[in-house]
Order: structure tokens, then C-alpha cells, then sequence
């Protein structure tokens, strides 16, 4: 899919700030999500630690619920963004959710404070991904 400029600065400009609301004592590492639905709307996540480890949840995860929530089916598009500089990625677990919402086509923005890093689609993070398809009778 591609995105136009102005969504993908809609799209960082909303993930900056939902990992300001990160909840991150422990491990002080802030991320925050933007995931873009069928629809065209942006819904927000960031990770939530916990003290009892590792009942946390990632932002990915926080961001595909409200989706859900508000009557989001697909997500066509998420930004990721971490605290830099090193490139931030959705983890396995949060691929692999990611798929149950979306294609292999989705496309994925990894940011920073400083910008838009890099993208991948989800076939390029999740080759050979299982998903609700291979289960369908």
C-alpha cells in the first residue's frame, strides 16, 4: 500500500504521541503505535509494563484492541516508534497479531522522534506467516 506524505506524517505525529502515554517504569523504553484501518482512521497504542513481568503489552497489540473497539475490521498501515536511534520493529508476538488483522501486504513504518526511519511490509518481517485463512473449512 502506498501512503502519501501527509498520512505518514498523520501517522508519526500520532504515534510520537501515544509513546508519550507509554507506561514504561522498568524497562524506560517508550513505544508508541499508529495503525491506520480500513476505514482510514488512526487508532493509538503504546506499551504498558507491568510489574509483574512480562504481563505487559506492547503498543502494536494496545493499537489493533482500540481498533477493534471502535469497529475496525483491517489494518492496512502501522508506525512504530521507539526512542531511536536504533530502529524499532514490531516483536514476533506482535507480527504475528498484526497478521490475524491484516495481510502480508501490510505495511509497516518504523520512526523515532527524529523522523520515519524505515518501512517493510509484513511478508518482509513475517515471511511464510500463518493466518485466519489457513484455518477457514
Amino acid at each position: 500500500m502506498e501512503l502519501t506524505e501527509d498520512l505518514r506524517q498523520r501517522l508519526l505525529a500520532a504515534s510520537l504521541q501515544a509513546r508519550a502515554r507509554s507506561y514504561s517504569p522498568y524497562s524506560r523504553y517508550a513505544v508508541g503505535a499508529a495503525l491506520l484501518d480500513e476505514q482510514g482512521r488512526i487508532h493509538l497504542g503504546a506499551n504498558m509494563e507491568n510489574a509483574a513481568y512480562p504481563q505487559g503489552w506492547c503498543a502494536e497489540a494496545t493499537a489493533l484492541a482500540a481498533m477493534r473497539m471502535a469497529g475496525g475490521q483491517r489494518a492496512t498501515a502501522v508506525l512504530v516508534s521507539g526512542p531511536g536511534p536504533d530502529i524499532i520493529t514490531p516483536c514476533g508476538g506482535c507480527r504475528q497479531k498484526l497478521r490475524e488483522f491484516a495481510g502480508p501486504e501490510l505495511l509497516i513504518l518504523a520512526a523515532d522522534p527524529g523522523g520515519i526511519r524505515q518501512q517493510w511490509t509484513l511478508e518482509q518481517l513475517l515471511p511464510f506467516s500463518f493466518g485466519p485463512e489457513h484455518l477457514k473449512l
